[in-house]
């Protein structure tokens, strides 16, 4: 009944990637030196077994320091972030921080240092 293209065939993934592009989009512009050199990925779910060293994994989102020639990585794990946030809004807002939180993670930054609206 609708097309493709028209904003109601979009799926909940769809619009969370397009979410997860439009924050990245607005880092790389504030901070092109930090942002371009990590990749960025989202998957539905976190991994079941977490790593030995991980003493409390995070189910919204990871971070995987460049290392053995990968370059640094953040995952944002979808479902868990949808299921915390109430509206559109909420998950915009939380996958913001989460983004900012994991990009300070990788730099040993804090957060408010590349988003001063972090945790706001």
């Amino acid at each position: 009944m609708f097309g493709a293209r028209l904003p109601r065939y979009r799926t909940s993934s769809g619009l969370f990637d397009d979410m997860v592009a439009a924050q990245i989009r607005r880092l790389v512009q504030a901070w092109p030196d930090l942002v371009k050199p990590v990749q960025f990925a989202v998957e539905d779910v976190p991994p079941s077994q977490p790593a030995p060293w991980e003493s409390d994994p995070s189910l919204d989102s990871q971070c995987f320091p460049a290392g053995r020639g990968l370059p640094a990585r953040v995952v944002l794990y979808r479902m868990p972030m949808q299921m915390h946030a109430d509206t559109r809004l909420d998950l915009q807002w939380s996958i913001r921080d989460e983004l900012v939180s994991r990009l300070a993670e990788l730099y040993g930054r804090r957060p408010e240092e590349i988003d001063p609206e972090w945790g706001m």
